[in-house]
């Protein structure tokens, strides 16, 4: 079971994710983890960072630590994907990015995702039968997932971490702490 001030933690992001939902885990893990860095697709807006969506419009840059193909599972403890609505709707369609998501699930590591982010447990088939929540206008899809879709701020199955939107953005973090502790997850074979 890591210690959290051992723990390395992953972020995927792209250009039009939530500003807060990147920005409040980033500091708030830097704050306890051995590091944190945000990976991301090499096709973005800018060369060394990507760009946020704040009050209907785009945010500030964040910079890139590693390129999406430069990820591994190997590094990292964790991974945690924001929302927004362009974010994971783009980062569904590339098949980097799901192959990296499943490589956590396989292995058992922690994987967060709060907003619309669980399209990509979603589309990783990561979300079956799994109690989960997200954004409410994904709620159906969730349901049509197979996912046991509950309205709470967060919920933890089998180190599957999910979250509604900007304000349960605490819970969400202590949550994710709280399963980097706990250490590895058995879970179910994904289906390729």
């Amino acid at each position: 079971m890591p210690k959290i001030k051992n723990a390395k933690i992953l972020i995927l992001a792209t250009d039009g994710f939530e500003q807060s939902e990147l920005d409040v885990p980033r500091e708030k893990l830097k704050a306890v983890a051995q590091f944190v860095h945000v990976a991301a697709p090499k096709e973005r807006k800018k060369k060394d960072s990507i760009v946020g969506w704040q009050n209907h419009d785009w945010g500030k840059p964040v910079p890139v630590d590693v390129e999406l193909s430069e990820a591994s599972t190997s590094l990292y403890d964790a991974i945690v994907l924001p929302g927004g609505q362009m974010n994971p709707d783009t980062l569904r369609k590339n098949p980097e990015a799901l192959a990296l998501i499943k490589a956590f699930l396989a292995e058992g590591k922690v994987v967060a995702a709060i907003c619309h982010a669980p399209w990509l447990l979603i589309e990783a088939n990561a979300i079956r039968g799994r109690r989960a929540t997200s954004y409410d206008s994904i709620k159906t899809d969730m349901i049509n997932a197979g996912a046991n879709w509950v309205d709470e701020p967060v919920v933890a199955d089998q180190g599957i971490v999910t979250s509604r939107n900007p304000g349960d953005l605490e819970a969400f973090v202590a949550k994710i702490i709280e399963e980097v502790e706990e250490g590895r997850h058995e879970r179910a074979v994904l289906a390729a």
